[in-house]
């Protein structure tokens, strides 16, 4: 019987590697107007930080969002639209829920459900999502506790069956702490079945295949640190590609439980070996997992295997230009768009803004013909029948430069009149169609811009802290990365910025707005520059956007993508 007692949580013993009493876990806990991750939002956000037992910290906030709170969730969580008023919004809170978490095992009741709007909220705010291991309470407590010990699984009962201190009450700081007890009253009753450490748990939840336990042993000579990893198959070929800030870690989750996607576990059933490349930093190691995808496309990936399938909008180069969608951009192009419908929205947009012709014929002075119906109803001037000299026409196609190249809203403008004036005479269903159009131009501007930007600059240098009093520097030629070192605690950096700059890649200036870049690898490095506190140390030329690009627009953007009005033209 003894061999069987029941452990505390403070008697589990140490294990090899990643022993339980020394795992850091943030259980966490969110509440939100809605079960949609797109169209609904996070109100409130609780987490606690643990180990061995102990509370490390805590992380609790009311968040805006942005939008109305349906009165059957106030009924729920009581939280009201007057209470998350002048809270802050989630593109503040997210970033710092992150640091707080990083690093860190992360806990929830229903993990899909909470981990499913952080993923979302990552995406839709351009941050990265660190991949970490996940412990699902629900999943857990179906594998340790019997039916007749508890009628079901939901927070507030297993808070009751396991003699939680804190009670659920539908507000995340609370259900968070009542996790936490959750958790550790599942935890001690696993003792006795030698799950020790943070893989015997993750390896102990249902929906591991055979497969997946037996290959365990494909990541033990890994190393911790930064780096692309590689799944290869029997035939030595590249099954699956993917990045991780600790690279044994990382891999060791492919086979466990926290590995849900079903393609996935069929890779893992394949992979003969794992390859790995270390990097300098996570920067280096995101950009060599792009460039890896695009050499090998693996079949087991599913994004950025084929990095020139990109689509871009052009003028075509007549005396009479056109819109026109291409595979191959120019130095003025729009771009780049990930499918031909979003390129084909951003053409009627401009389209529907200027009067530039809309027919494909290749125009002819000596041969003119009968004008289609936009002549009739005041659309287009007609250059196809001689109506249009190609000078009477010219402004419309400087207008669309020039918004592209960022040089004048003014096209902008005409755009956000016609807003208006369907706003005004209550148009309200054309209004929101045009305000959608608009806001998904301004966007796409916005963004070709700010990577035209940084492609145009032959050579920068920048230092991103490693947040041990490091640095990681990084250099960039044409929106490329071309070196990429650290400068560890009380090494000197710039030393070490003259030999990356003296070893760096040579990269050639290429065409088209990106100057020979992939969109994936400049958009990848301009987040980098632009986030987490990296400064500029050199740069060949001044880094600048247009003083009249789209990103004066972005207030306006905000406002129309996440105003409660749907059809407001908003100021």
């Amino acid at each position: 019987m003894s061999a069987h007692r029941q452990l505390t949580f403070d008697e589990i013993a140490v294990s090899e590697e990643n022993p339980l009493q020394e795992a850091t876990f943030v259980v966490v806990d969110l509440e939100t107007t809605g079960g949609d991750r797109q169209g609904d939002a996070v109100t409130e956000i609780g987490a606690v930080k643990v180990r061995g037992g102990e509370v490390l910290g805590e992380f609790a906030t009311l968040v805006n969002p942005e939008r109305g709170i349906p009165p059957a969730v106030v009924s729920i969580t009581g939280i009201t639209e007057a209470m998350v008023h002048d809270a802050p919004r989630w593109d503040s809170v997210l970033p710092a829920f992150l640091e707080f978490c990083r690093g860190a095992v992360l806990v929830a009741h229903n993990a899909p459900f909470d981990l499913g709007f952080l993923r979302a909220g990552c995406e839709q705010l351009g941050l990265e999502w660190p991949k970490p291991q996940v412990v699902d309470t629900v999943r857990l407590a179906r594998r340790v506790l019997t039916r007749d010990e508890t009628p079901n699984h939901k927070l507030g009962t297993l808070a009751r069956v396991l003699g939680a201190r804190t009670e659920p009450v539908h507000r995340a700081l609370d259900d968070a702490r009542a996790t936490v007890d959750v958790l550790h009253a599942l935890l001690e009753r696993l003792g006795p079945l030698g799950v020790r450490s943070l893989e015997d748990l993750l390896g102990h939840l249902p929906d591991v295949t055979p497969q997946q336990k037996r290959k365990r042993g494909l990541a033990d000579s890994l190393p911790n640190s930064p780096g692309v990893y590689l799944f290869r198959g029997p035939n030595d070929e590249v099954l699956y590609v993917g990045t991780a800030s600790d690279l044994r870690r990382r891999v060791r989750q492919y086979f466990t439980a926290g590995e849900r996607r079903s393609r996935v576990k069929e890779m893992v059933g394949i992979a003969d070996r794992v390859d790995h490349v270390e990097c300098a930093h996570p920067l280096e190691a995101e950009v060599r997992e792009l460039r890896l995808l695009s050499a090998h496309q693996p079949r087991y990936n599913r994004r950025s295997k084929f990095p020139q399938r990109a689509w871009w909008v052009v003028l075509t180069d007549e005396a009479f230009p056109r819109l026109s969608i291409v595979r191959t951009p120019r130095d003025d192009a729009l771009g780049p768009f990930g499918s031909r419908h979003a390129a084909s929205a951003a053409v009627e947009a401009l389209q529907s803004a200027t009067f530039v012709r809309r027919c494909t014929e290749r125009l002819s002075p000596r041969k003119p013909i009968r004008p289609c119906a936009l002549h009739e109803l005041g659309r287009c001037g007609a250059p196809c029948a001689g109506l249009q000299s190609a000078e009477e026409y010219e402004p419309e196609v400087i207008a669309i430069r020039d918004v592209i190249r960022g040089r004048s809203g003014d096209l902008l403008e005409r755009l956000r009149e016609e807003l208006q004036r369907l706003s005004d005479t209550e148009r309200f269903e054309d209004a929101a169609n045009h305000r959608d159009r608009l806001a998904d131009l301004v966007r796409s501007l916005d963004r070709g811009q700010r990577l035209s930007a940084l492609a145009s600059v032959p050579e920068l240098v920048a230092a991103r802290p490693d947040g041990r009093r490091g640095w990681h520097l990084s250099v960039i030629r044409h929106g490329r990365l071309a070196s990429a070192g650290v400068a560890r605690r009380g090494v000197p950096p710039m030393p070490v910025v003259d030999m990356l700059q003296a070893s760096a890649e040579t990269v050639l200036d290429g065409p088209g707005p990106l100057h020979g870049a992939t969109a994936d690898e400049t958009r990848v490095i301009h987040r980098w520059l632009t986030t987490g506190g990296t400064r500029l140390v050199r740069t060949s030329t001044p880094w600048t956007e247009p003083a009249s690009a789209a990103a004066t627009w972005r207030t306006w953007l905000d406002k129309a993508t996440t105003g409660r009005t749907p059809y407001a033209a908003i100021d």
